[in-house]
């Protein structure tokens, strides 16, 4: 999925920016409120990551002014403050999780797939399609009884095709998945990482709605 990253801690922030990445995700990272809120006006995002305390404001700004507006994007609340009452002014204001520095960044992870899960209404980590068993958690997939080793952009594509199956998916959503801003994007990314997966899971699998985008079966 595209994450959005707003901290501005330089140190932290590179270390969450790699981390998140290298799961497969493209992460778009930007230190203060103006910024964020720019980007969340024209960027739609699977999860967002948000400091609290950011040089020109508070981190909550972001996040009331998107639930305002109806925006139901996931918010997880990174913040070295601890108090109770900033947890409940957090959550009260539309986060959906919270943790407080310096956490782990293996349950930074956990959290980031529990939300997204939530959000897609799933409860199980574990998604079934026929012939197919995809552990989000794990990052396995067994197809037929065996057992595949996919990429970190491969996952990508295929995670955002089985968030809705039988949903079509965009070219334009999956670049937005695969690329952060400032990427360099050959024209035919998409095209490749949906052909690699279509080897690896069964050609007829992934189908191509023609003008439209792609669907998993």
């Amino acid at each position: 999925m595209r994450v959005l990253l707003v901290e501005d801690d330089h140190v932290l922030g590179e270390a969450l920016r790699d981390h998140v990445a290298a799961s497969g995700h493209a992460v778009d990272w930007f230190k203060t409120v103006a910024d964020s809120m720019a980007v969340t006006e024209t960027v739609g995002y699977g999860l967002i990551l948000l400091d609290l305390r950011l040089p020109d404001g508070e981190g909550l700004t972001i996040l009331r002014h998107l639930r305002q507006r109806n925006d139901p994007t996931p918010v997880i609340i990174l913040t070295a403050h601890d108090q109770v009452s900033d947890r409940i002014e957090g959550l009260n204001a539309g986060a959906d999780d919270y943790l407080v520095k310096p956490f782990n960044l293996g349950e930074l992870t956990a959290r980031m797939l529990a939300v997204s899960r939530r959000y897609e209404g799933r409860s199980a980590p574990v998604v079934k399609l026929p012939g197919i068993e995809i552990n989000q958690v794990a990052r396995n997939i067994v197809v037929n009884g065996t057992a595949l080793t996919l990429s970190a952009r491969e996952w990508a594509v295929l995670e955002k095709l089985v968030e809705r199956p039988g949903a079509v998916v965009s070219k334009a959503q999956l670049h937005e998945t695969l690329y952060e801003f400032g990427a360099e994007i050959e024209s035919n990314t998409v095209e490749v990482y949906v052909s690699r997966l279509r080897k690896k899971i069964g050609s007829d699998r992934v189908e191509t709605v023609r003008g439209l985008g792609y669907t998993i079966r």
